[in-house]
């Protein structure tokens, strides 16, 4: 747990000085593409998961595998020169905890409210818009929702904003239960 929370810390600040310096030349927006489309490639490698977190690769391989990765992907310069350093600094293992920081924080200055839906099966079109407009009504802002598959929460649904969480999870309604049965 200790080493998830110091990724985080660590995440927050290379994201942080990443934002500053993409505001700076006035890339935010393209620099929050290129992160995203980044997101999704880690999503869907598991040899670029293995290459950013595997101690076997050192931080010039790791560099290079993210510079190539930049280059064919055509990402902006800021972008290409950001995950450069980060492998040189031997943190590309942070390179998750600082995309979702990342995201959070050019939401908050566009004004928006990201929210991290779970679900134990992928939610529909209309699913999906009906939970946005839920949110929108409680939150009275516009939700930036990011959607997650997690079978084990077994049903139900799950939303984090913030620090707050609303848990309507089969799973957590089980243990709920199966606490009070015990006191009983």
């Amino acid at each position: 747990m200790a080493d998830e929370s110091n990724a985080s810390n660590v995440g927050e600040r290379y994201a942080q000085a990443l934002f500053d310096l993409a505001s700076d030349e006035k890339a935010v927006a393209a620099v929050e593409a290129d992160l995203k489309s980044l997101k999704a490639a880690l999503a869907e490698s598991r040899d670029l998961r293995i290459l950013i977190g595997s101690p076997a690769f050192n931080a010039e391989a790791k560099g290079k595998g993210l510079t190539a990765i930049a280059d064919q992907a055509k990402f902006n310069g800021t972008t290409k020169k950001f995950l450069g350093l980060l492998a040189a600094n031997g943190r590309a293992g942070v390179l998750g905890a600082v995309i979702t920081a990342f995201e959070a924080i050019a939401a908050k200055a566009r004004g928006a409210v990201s929210a991290e839906v779970t679900t134990a099966i992928p939610l529909s079109a209309a699913q999906a818009k009906g939970v946005a407009a839920a949110l929108r009504q409680a939150l009275g802002k516009d939700p930036e929702v990011t959607t997650r598959v997690d079978p084990a929460i077994l049903g139900g649904i799950r939303v984090k904003v913030g620090s707050r969480l609303f848990d309507a999870s089969l799973r957590s309604k089980l243990e709920s239960l199966k606490f009070a049965l015990k006191r009983a």
